[in-house]
């Protein structure tokens, strides 16, 4: 899809929204919203800003680990055509005008609508990537993580206006071809699950029957494990692994360098990722924490937050040469030596039969918050021989990184989808393409067919 540029352009004058249409106008914020604190409104449905999304409603999300107050009254109402803003995050692009009624957290900015421009076009044109940049460059703190938004300046940045009729025909063409991006987005995340789930049960499996279709079986006398193969051992994790947790971080001792500290955050999908936000303690003071040092081969778990939906295993293990810093509330868990192997112990931590048994917890909820009792009391079976147990991991290793594979690949596929919904957004909200002459594709027969006989009902 290729779309023509504006016959006549010129420079805006911010250096990060660069040429624009010369008939386009700009003007400051503050001209088109007014910041309001708007509060004792507890009984409104509770709404989050998120980067992909823009505002929703809490509940419509699994994965916001973040707990409301108990007292709702100084949360703030937003209403339709709103600016609603997460300021820490808004370089991220935690920005958004809502169409929907609600409150939010006291910590975000909420700005009246005092215009009569098209929303749906404010709503593109303030998440495009330009203007993440624009709130960046009014956004400080001392690490980046902390980052926040500041008002007066960000009151002052120039909103970026067609003319109405050329902002909803932007905003109908956006509305369209991001609908479309996203639902092959949708497509690819399915298939990723698919593959999850796939990769679950062969971990699984393993893990309770072995490799062997004809050993012989005895019934383990656990619900969760069913039959077992006869030589193997069934006990709880704790007699087979010790744990240790993560130690209470003093914020003041943050640094942007230094050993990095492991949070829950970093135990994200199943995944090790030390990316995320990442935070460090420095060096001089690595020593006095030596007994929350994380090395190579050691076993991680999330005490906190880990049961999110079709979350199948939150252990990870750590497979770096260099060493981080254990944080509170993510535990270690490390196997008695000569009794279990470190990867086969990840392969029953990650199993259907241990997660049930986790889940089964009563503080086994999405909102999980395990005790190390409770990560060492699940029943297990395992064979005795080391041998036996590295050859399930070997064979289970073979499987699964093919599906890791396509996995991956899906992953990459859908990086590029986002990248270009992001791009094209980017391009239709600042003129570099000029839409105009779009139009909505043409339904096809076998849809209108089908229209047709539905309202005939």
């Amino acid at each position: 899809m290729t779309f023509p540029k504006y016959p006549k352009y010129k420079d805006s004058g911010v250096e990060w929204l660069g040429e624009v249409p010369s008939h386009w106008e700009l003007k400051p914020l503050w001209t088109l919203f007014q910041r309001v604190k708007r509060t004792g409104f507890k009984n409104e449905e509770l709404l989050s800003i998120y980067r992909d999304y823009g505002v929703v409603p809490k509940s419509s999300r699994d994965d916001n680990f973040n707990k409301p107050s108990d007292d709702l009254d100084s949360y703030q109402l937003v209403d339709k055509g709103d600016l609603a803003i997460n300021k820490m995050k808004a370089w991220q692009g935690s920005v958004a005008i809502t169409d929907i009624r609600g409150i939010v957290s006291p910590a975000y900015h909420v700005y009246a609508n005092l215009n009569d421009e098209v929303s749906r076009y404010l709503h593109h044109l303030m998440r495009s990537k330009e203007y993440i940049s624009g709130y960046l460059s009014n956004s400080k703190g001392i690490r980046v993580n902390q980052w926040d938004l500041e008002p007066q300046q960000h009151s002052r940045m120039p909103i970026l206006l067609p003319p109405k009729d050329e902002q909803a025909k932007i905003a109908t063409f956006l509305d369209h071809e991001t609908a479309r991006i996203d639902a092959l987005v949708e497509e690819q995340q399915l298939l990723i699950e698919l593959l999850k789930e796939k990769r679950q049960a062969v971990i699984s499996h393993a893990v309770t029957k072995g490799l062997d279709p004809d050993v012989p079986m005895k019934d383990s006398g656990v619900e969760w494990l069913g039959d077992v193969p006869a030589h193997w051992k069934v006990g709880k994790v704790k007699h087979v692994s010790a744990i240790s947790g993560g130690y209470a971080f003093n914020s003041n001792e943050f640094s942007e360098s230094g050993v990095q500290l492991i949070r829950i955050g970093n135990l994200y999908q199943s995944k090790l990722q030390l990316n995320r936000e990442p935070i460090y303690i420095p060096v001089a003071s690595s020593e006095k924490y030596k007994n929350f040092e994380v090395k190579r081969g050691d076993l991680l778990m999330s005490l906190t937050g880990t049961l999110g939906k079709r979350d199948y295993g939150f252990a990870v293990m750590y497979d770096l040469d260099e060493p981080s810093l254990l944080n509170q509330r993510v535990a270690k868990i490390t196997p008695l030596s000569g009794k279990m192997e470190p990867a086969f112990l990840l392969l029953l931590l990650q199993s259907e039969s241990y997660l049930n048994q986790i889940y089964s917890l009563p503080s086994g909820t999405k909102q999980a918050n395990l005790s190390n009792s409770d990560v060492l009391s699940p029943w297990i079976a395992a064979p005795s021989c080391l041998q036996e147990q590295n050859k399930i991991v070997n064979r289970v290793s073979d499987f699964t990184s093919r599906l890791e594979q396509l996995i991956n690949k899906t992953s990459f596929a859908i990086s590029l989808l986002q990248e270009r919904r992001s791009s094209l957004i980017s391009a239709a909200v600042t003129g570099k393409i000029d839409v105009r002459g779009w139009q909505p594709p043409a339904q096809t027969t076998e849809a209108r067919e089908e229209s047709t006989s539905t309202e005939a009902l």
